[in-house]
């Protein structure tokens, strides 16, 4: 008979975690003014290591905190056998925080983990035993109700039709290789586009449902009208990165050959309502200012093309020095999929 277990007043199966898996994770906690809920994380994430007999990293990293939240992590964090406590002078974001961490752990695997306990440490099994089924990424869907919950599944949604990523939720609690991080450039809160942009780069991703519980202590860290702003064009601009950054001539070229291809057939127009006697000088304007829009996009595209070149070239690069890393570690070479 399999065993069970309780996650989130529902009953589980208790997840099957092999022997290496076990201890070859690291929990990264990306955490602001958090010190009223530290206590309580730490206590449940022992005891969850404890009950599923699990040997992770737990990586603290206070990203600028104002409060006393660094003292008091790193008392608390005194009673863990693999604790890290990283920081930031400033607070720099979430995605400057997960890299922070990311690079203190010395796992293969990443766990990303709020500290408000809106998702519980049991849950942190289930993530490790779906990973190892042979994906790169796991992704949680958050179930339960929660604020901006509208805006979330019509964010979510726009993101499946633009990205065909194969998850519902994009900003959640995840698992994911380190070498994963490695190989994708996130810029600044561009964590909510990590899936998007591992997907697009061959890598596996999968996704299992986690209870969101509401928030014990604090405040929401992320609220605002400006974010929905923010989160619309970073939306726009990962999807213009992804399609047209490995042939930027596509756009910039074609729009550049439209404007002037209409420049041509107002500027004969216009010539021909000359010598009608018809002239009108708007149409002119109208042309110069078609053609020089047209011939300065050909030109942006061109230079688009040569730095997209660069790109290539420095992700090659990229791609070596991993590659000789993990020779040297004396472990396999693991690339998308692998």
């Amino acid at each position: 008979m399999s065993q069970t277990a309780s996650v989130g007043g529902r009953q589980v199966k208790e997840p099957r975690i092999g022997r290496a898996m076990r201890s070859n994770f690291a929990v990264v906690i990306p955490a602001l003014n958090e010190s009223e809920n530290i206590p309580e994380l730490f206590g449940e994430l022992d005891a969850a290591f404890r009950r599923h007999d699990l040997d992770g990293e737990i990586i603290y990293v206070d990203d600028g905190s104002t409060d006393d939240s660094y003292e008091v992590a790193s008392r608390e964090g005194a009673r863990l056998s693999r604790f890290k406590l990283e920081r930031h002078e400033r607070n720099l974001g979430k995605t400057e925080a997960l890299a922070t961490g990311a690079l203190a752990a010395s796992s293969d695997w990443i766990v990303l983990f709020d500290a408000d306990l809106q998702h519980l440490p049991e849950e942190i099994p289930r993530f490790l035993a779906e990973a190892e089924k042979g994906y790169d990424m796991v992704c949680g869907r958050k179930v339960g109700r929660y604020n901006k919950q509208l805006v979330s599944r019509i964010y979510n949604w726009l993101s499946r039709r633009m990205f065909q990523v194969p998850v519902r939720d994009l900003n959640s609690m995840k698992i994911f290789r380190k070498s994963v991080l490695e190989d994708v450039h996130l810029r600044h809160d561009w964590h909510r586009f990590f899936a998007v942009l591992a997907h697009s780069k061959g890598y596996k991703v999968g996704e299992i449902d986690v209870d969101l519980l509401p928030r014990r202590r604090g405040e929401s860290k992320y609220y605002g009208s400006g974010r929905l702003l923010v989160g619309t064009l970073d939306l726009l601009a990962v999807w213009f990165q992804q399609r047209f950054s490995r042939k930027p001539m596509l756009f910039f070229g074609v729009t550049g050959l439209v404007l002037l291809t209409v420049a041509g057939v107002t500027g004969g127009v216009a010539v021909g309502m000359r010598l009608a006697g018809h002239g009108f000088r708007p149409l002119l304007d109208l042309v110069l200012l078609l053609s020089l829009v047209g011939v300065s996009l050909f030109g942006i595209g061109f230079v688009a093309e040569m730095v997209a070149t660069l790109r290539a070239e420095v992700d090659d690069l990229r791609d070596i020095v991993r590659e000789l890393k993990d020779r040297d570690k004396g472990g396999p070479v693991k690339g998308p999929g692998g």
